[in-house]
């Protein structure tokens, strides 16, 4: 079993991944603090972090050892808690990003699970997050496979475009259909945008970029504003004055629910996963 005071102390350091920040946080001197995830380190045989560059990064082992961490500090919290008959302390922490948070879950039947802590967040994040014990649970369109999933929704895609445009009156549209078109597209190198240029690409179809926006709510936004035209996802709803046209040739978007399999879970974790997961057959 681990030093719990040197796991602590660990767990800091691996947070912030600066041992002068990190001792002051702990109110210990740095050779202390040193001394402290060195003995952990050796204690449990590996390697907990190394130099990059200038910085520093935690190994593997690192990033497993920072999430058992956290999850053994939580429960001894709850311990605590339940001893001195007090309300938990912390609520569990739900990852997920905007767009899912507002057209994908289930807010009615979360509201059972409550209080949950919501954290905003990309889906690289929320698997970062889920994997190193930072939340209980992420939602994401992410290829998950070293977690523990539940299907929650498998959702297409739409062009948005004004109900006077040219394109209005089609039932769908394709890569071709939208040569000349100024679009609202996610930030280079986000998933979404990639799958757009290898689709607009293979067409030969030539467009604009109007405004680069990172999540559902501002895209959809800016394109009611007429910036653009935009491709979301289908399980958005359609702003006013404008029409959704099923796209063709895009690749559906699988969004899953995860969590680390065999973690140190509360009772308000696993209400919060039956929550989101028992709204769905998958």
């Amino acid at each position: 079993m681990p030093n719990l005071e040197w796991l602590r102390s660990f767990v800091v350091f691996a947070e912030h991944l600066n041992f002068t920040r990190a001792a002051e946080a702990l109110h210990l001197s740095q050779p202390a603090l040193h001394v402290q995830v060195k003995k952990l380190a050796e204690q449990l045989g590996v390697t907990l972090y190394e130099r990059r560059g200038r910085g520093l990064a935690l190994t593997p082992d690192g990033r497993r050892v920072l999430a058992f961490g956290r999850e053994l500090l939580a429960r001894c919290e709850r311990f605590s808690d339940d001893l001195r008959g007090a309300p938990p302390s912390r609520a569990p922490v739900l990852a997920a990003g905007e767009g899912a948070f507002l057209y994908l879950l289930p807010l009615a039947r979360l509201r059972a699970s409550a209080p949950i802590d919501a954290r905003v967040v990309d889906g690289e994040e929320a698997l970062r997050a889920v994997r190193e014990a930072e939340a209980d649970v992420g939602v994401a369109a992410v290829d998950a496979g070293d977690l523990e999933t539940r299907a929650l929704a498998d959702v297409g895609s739409a062009l948005l475009v004004p109900s006077r445009h040219r394109l209005a009156g089609r039932a769908r549209v394709r890569a071709v259909d939208l040569d000349g078109e100024r679009l609202v597209l996610p930030p280079a190198g986000r998933p979404h945008r990639q799958a757009i240029e290898l689709w607009l690409a293979g067409a030969g179809a030539r467009v604009e970029i109007a405004v680069e926006a990172r999540g559902w709510p501002l895209t959809l936004r800016l394109a009611e504003a007429g910036l653009g035209l935009a491709i979301v996802n289908d399980l958005c709803p359609t702003p006013k004055r404008m029409r959704a046209i099923p796209v063709r040739g895009l690749p559906r978007r699988r969004y899953v629910a995860f969590r680390r399999p065999g973690a140190l879970r509360s009772a308000a974790a696993e209400r919060l996963w039956e929550s989101l997961t028992s709204t769905t057959g998958a």
